[in-house]
Protein backbone atom coordinates (compact mmCIF):
# COMPACT_ATOMS: atom_id res chain seq x y z
CA UNK A 1 0.00 0.00 0.00
CA UNK A 2 1.12 3.33 -0.76
CA UNK A 3 1.83 6.39 1.56
CA UNK A 4 -1.14 8.32 0.45
CA UNK A 5 -3.88 5.08 0.86
CA UNK A 6 -2.15 4.00 4.14
CA UNK A 7 -2.73 7.49 5.70
CA UNK A 8 -6.24 7.53 4.59
CA UNK A 9 -7.11 3.87 6.44
CA UNK A 10 -4.72 4.93 9.22
CA UNK A 11 -7.02 8.17 9.61
CA UNK A 12 -10.11 6.30 9.21
CA UNK A 13 -9.18 4.02 12.24
CA UNK A 14 -8.35 6.59 14.54
CA UNK A 15 -11.67 8.71 13.50
CA UNK A 16 -14.13 6.14 13.66
CA UNK A 17 -12.94 4.49 16.85
CA UNK A 18 -12.46 7.90 18.60
CA UNK A 19 -13.65 10.83 16.99
CA UNK A 20 -11.92 13.65 14.39
CA UNK A 21 -10.91 16.04 17.59
CA UNK A 22 -10.06 13.25 19.95
CA UNK A 23 -7.38 12.16 17.20
CA UNK A 24 -4.14 14.60 16.10
CA UNK A 25 -2.15 14.82 13.16
CA UNK A 26 0.85 13.20 14.99
CA UNK A 27 -0.98 10.01 15.98
CA UNK A 28 -2.07 9.56 12.88
CA UNK A 29 1.23 9.60 11.59
CA UNK A 30 2.45 7.72 14.07
CA UNK A 31 -0.23 4.83 13.06
CA UNK A 32 0.11 5.09 9.12
CA UNK A 33 4.65 4.87 9.96
CA UNK A 34 5.28 8.35 8.18
CA UNK A 35 6.29 11.94 8.49
CA UNK A 36 3.86 15.11 9.18
CA UNK A 37 5.44 16.21 6.03
CA UNK A 38 4.30 13.36 3.85
CA UNK A 39 0.86 13.83 5.38
CA UNK A 40 0.65 17.37 4.52
CA UNK A 41 2.36 16.83 0.63
CA UNK A 42 -0.49 14.68 -0.01
CA UNK A 43 -3.35 16.71 2.18
CA UNK A 44 -2.28 19.78 3.08
CA UNK A 45 -4.10 19.51 6.30
CA UNK A 46 -6.00 17.24 8.64
CA UNK A 47 -9.31 18.79 7.11
CA UNK A 48 -7.87 18.10 3.68
CA UNK A 49 -7.28 14.39 4.74
CA UNK A 50 -11.13 14.49 5.96
CA UNK A 51 -12.17 15.69 2.61
CA UNK A 52 -10.18 12.93 1.02
CA UNK A 53 -11.51 10.36 2.99
CA UNK A 54 -15.01 11.37 2.98
CA UNK A 55 -14.54 12.42 -0.85
CA UNK A 56 -13.10 8.82 -1.74
CA UNK A 57 -15.00 6.47 0.60
CA UNK A 58 -18.88 7.77 -0.22
CA UNK A 59 -18.33 7.56 -3.44
CA UNK A 60 -19.67 3.71 -3.69
CA UNK A 61 -22.34 4.96 -1.86
CA UNK A 62 -23.40 7.91 -4.19
CA UNK A 63 -23.03 5.36 -7.33
CA UNK A 64 -25.23 3.00 -5.85
CA UNK A 65 -28.05 5.50 -4.98
CA UNK A 66 -28.36 7.00 -8.11
CA UNK A 67 -29.11 3.52 -9.59
CA UNK A 68 -31.24 1.96 -6.45
CA UNK A 69 -33.22 5.14 -6.23
CA UNK A 70 -34.26 5.57 -10.00
CA UNK A 71 -38.13 4.90 -9.13
CA UNK A 72 -39.64 2.43 -12.16
CA UNK A 73 -43.28 2.49 -11.03
CA UNK A 74 -42.93 -0.43 -7.96
CA UNK A 75 -42.61 1.71 -4.75
CA UNK A 76 -41.74 -1.42 -2.76
CA UNK A 77 -39.39 -2.84 -5.14
CA UNK A 78 -37.34 0.68 -4.85
CA UNK A 79 -37.21 1.21 -1.31
CA UNK A 80 -35.89 -2.49 -1.06
CA UNK A 81 -33.11 -1.37 -3.50
CA UNK A 82 -31.95 1.78 -1.61
CA UNK A 83 -32.42 -0.21 1.57
CA UNK A 84 -29.92 -2.54 0.02
CA UNK A 85 -27.77 -0.60 -1.30
CA UNK A 86 -27.32 1.63 2.53
CA UNK A 87 -27.15 -2.10 3.76
CA UNK A 88 -24.45 -3.52 1.33
CA UNK A 89 -22.21 -0.26 1.45
CA UNK A 90 -22.65 -0.39 5.67
CA UNK A 91 -21.23 -4.31 5.35
CA UNK A 92 -18.63 -3.24 3.00
CA UNK A 93 -17.66 -0.11 4.59
CA UNK A 94 -18.58 -0.69 8.79
CA UNK A 95 -15.99 1.87 10.18
CA UNK A 96 -16.57 4.75 7.47
CA UNK A 97 -20.35 4.00 7.77
CA UNK A 98 -20.07 4.82 11.66
CA UNK A 99 -17.19 7.82 11.51
CA UNK A 100 -19.72 9.21 9.11
CA UNK A 101 -22.70 8.95 10.48
CA UNK A 102 -21.10 10.11 13.70
CA UNK A 103 -19.74 13.38 11.56
CA UNK A 104 -23.48 14.02 10.52
CA UNK A 105 -24.88 14.25 13.95
CA UNK A 106 -21.89 16.56 14.99
CA UNK A 107 -21.60 20.13 16.14
CA UNK A 108 -23.01 22.24 12.85
CA UNK A 109 -19.89 24.41 12.70
CA UNK A 110 -17.29 21.85 12.97
CA UNK A 111 -14.97 19.98 10.68
CA UNK A 112 -16.23 16.69 10.38
CA UNK A 113 -20.14 18.08 10.24
CA UNK A 114 -18.83 20.39 7.17
CA UNK A 115 -17.12 17.75 5.62
CA UNK A 116 -20.02 15.18 5.61
CA UNK A 117 -22.85 17.90 5.05
CA UNK A 118 -22.86 18.00 0.76
CA UNK A 119 -22.69 14.01 0.81
CA UNK A 120 -25.41 13.34 3.62
CA UNK A 121 -27.76 15.99 1.58
CA UNK A 122 -27.12 14.66 -1.78
CA UNK A 123 -28.59 11.30 -0.62
CA UNK A 124 -31.46 13.00 1.15
CA UNK A 125 -32.52 14.76 -2.26
CA UNK A 126 -32.08 11.55 -4.16
CA UNK A 127 -34.59 9.94 -1.54
CA UNK A 128 -36.88 13.48 -2.02
CA UNK A 129 -36.52 12.82 -5.58
CA UNK A 130 -37.87 8.97 -5.85
CA UNK A 131 -40.64 9.91 -3.54
CA UNK A 132 -42.11 12.91 -5.53
CA UNK A 133 -41.84 10.67 -8.62
CA UNK A 134 -43.52 8.05 -6.23
CA UNK A 135 -46.45 10.42 -5.40
CA UNK A 136 -47.61 10.84 -9.50
CA UNK A 137 -48.98 6.72 -8.58
CA UNK A 138 -49.57 7.19 -4.94
CA UNK A 139 -51.37 10.77 -4.48
CA UNK A 140 -51.34 10.43 -0.69
CA UNK A 141 -47.65 10.92 -1.01
CA UNK A 142 -47.74 14.09 -2.01
CA UNK A 143 -45.75 17.39 -0.65
CA UNK A 144 -44.14 14.89 2.03
CA UNK A 145 -41.49 13.60 -0.08
CA UNK A 146 -39.19 15.84 2.43
CA UNK A 147 -40.03 14.21 5.50
CA UNK A 148 -40.77 10.66 3.81
CA UNK A 149 -36.69 11.27 2.89
CA UNK A 150 -35.70 12.32 6.52
CA UNK A 151 -37.74 9.09 8.14
CA UNK A 152 -36.56 6.58 5.68
CA UNK A 153 -32.73 7.69 5.97
CA UNK A 154 -33.41 7.94 9.79
CA UNK A 155 -34.79 4.18 9.76
CA UNK A 156 -32.15 2.91 7.62
CA UNK A 157 -29.49 5.09 9.40
CA UNK A 158 -30.91 3.38 12.82
CA UNK A 159 -31.08 -0.14 11.74
CA UNK A 160 -27.31 0.51 10.58
CA UNK A 161 -26.21 1.88 14.19
CA UNK A 162 -28.01 -1.15 15.46
CA UNK A 163 -26.09 -3.40 13.34
CA UNK A 164 -22.62 -1.71 13.92
CA UNK A 165 -22.99 -2.12 17.53
CA UNK A 166 -23.63 -6.25 17.53
CA UNK A 167 -27.72 -6.27 18.21
CA UNK A 168 -29.36 -6.21 14.39
CA UNK A 169 -28.27 -8.75 10.82
CA UNK A 170 -28.42 -6.49 7.64
CA UNK A 171 -30.12 -9.79 6.08
CA UNK A 172 -33.09 -9.50 3.90
CA UNK A 173 -35.28 -10.31 6.60
CA UNK A 174 -34.28 -6.54 7.78
CA UNK A 175 -34.48 -5.32 4.67
CA UNK A 176 -38.43 -6.57 4.08
CA UNK A 177 -39.07 -5.74 7.64
CA UNK A 178 -37.27 -1.91 6.92
CA UNK A 179 -39.65 -1.25 3.98
CA UNK A 180 -42.93 -3.20 5.48
CA UNK A 181 -42.64 -1.00 8.49
CA UNK A 182 -42.07 2.13 6.20
CA UNK A 183 -44.57 1.45 3.92
CA UNK A 184 -47.61 1.61 6.92
CA UNK A 185 -46.74 5.05 7.69
CA UNK A 186 -46.69 6.64 4.13
CA UNK A 187 -49.96 4.68 3.07
CA UNK A 188 -52.09 5.85 5.98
Amino acid sequence: MDNRSTILVRALELWSERGYDAVGVQEIVDLAGITKPTLYHYFGSKRGLLDALIDERSAALRDSLAVATEYRGDLVLTLEAVVRAYFDFARKEGAFYRMQLGFWFAPPKSDEHAAVLSRNLGQHAALERLFEAAANDHGNMRGRHKAYAATFLGMINTYIGLWLNGYASLDDKLVYQAVKQFQHGIYS
